[in-house]
């Protein structure tokens, strides 16, 4: 599949869009821009991609809208050449994301279709992140600690055994809530180890499973 003129416009009309909606961070929307995101949508939802919406991927999983996407991203103020640990790979269009920002990304899927679907599909369109089959919550303790850390499902509370894996002076975005609603929460990891709490409002996401890793 191509990345048509026409694809390229409506990307950058996106982008406008979320100037509007408090966006400001110029990387961020440098980002949404480039990545060609019909890509990674089934082809029902070809003439949507482009619109500020989520839509299915498959597995009970959605790929989140791209104002989350941005909006995630743009809290964690990220650095380049910065260590990023992702919990919920799904489509793989958040990684990129994040690759795109220059950073080096580690990123856990706890569905198998979704895990073989984009270690295959990433790096045909030329990412190459490192790919991980497993439960979020446990993170990668043999790869920490990490700069930052993004949840891109709901959970309940924060991860203690992801808040340890984050590095002193390290920033860590989650959704956190139950059942239709979620408080977008920046945990900030000071260098003496103690943290600080911030919310963001709410939003809605796919709930994050714990002990589990589904074929």
């Amino acid at each position: 599949m191509q990345d048509t003129f026409r694809h390229k416009g409506l990307r950058k009309k996106l982008v406008e869009q979320l100037r509007t909606k408090s966006i400001t961070n110029e990387q961020v929307l440098a980002a949404i821009e480039k990545i060609p995101r019909h890509l990674f949508l089934d082809l029902a939802f070809l003439e949507f991609a482009y619109q500020d919406k989520p839509f299915p991927i498959g597995s009970g999983q959605t790929i989140s809208q791209p104002y989350t996407v941005a909006f995630q991203t743009q809290l964690l103020d990220l650095k380049p050449r910065e260590k990023v640990l992702e919990i919920g790979t799904g489509s793989g269009y958040q990684a990129c994301v994040l690759a795109e920002m220059g950073v080096k990304v580690f990123s856990i899927e706890r569905q198998k279709k979704l895990f073989e679907k984009a270690k295959t599909f990433l790096p045909s369109i030329g990412y190459q992140i490192r790919l991980f089959y497993g439960d979020g919550y446990k993170g990668l303790p043999a790869f920490a600690p990490f700069d930052k850390i993004l949840i891109t499902a709901g959970a309940p509370c924060i991860p203690e055994a992801l808040v340890q894996q984050l590095r002193p002076g390290g920033r860590m975005v989650v959704p956190v809530g139950d059942g239709n609603h979620q408080e977008m929460t920046l945990i900030k990891k000071g260098e003496d180890g103690t943290t600080t709490i911030e919310h963001y409002g709410g939003f809605l996401f796919v709930p994050m499973l714990e002990n589990k890793a589904q074929d």
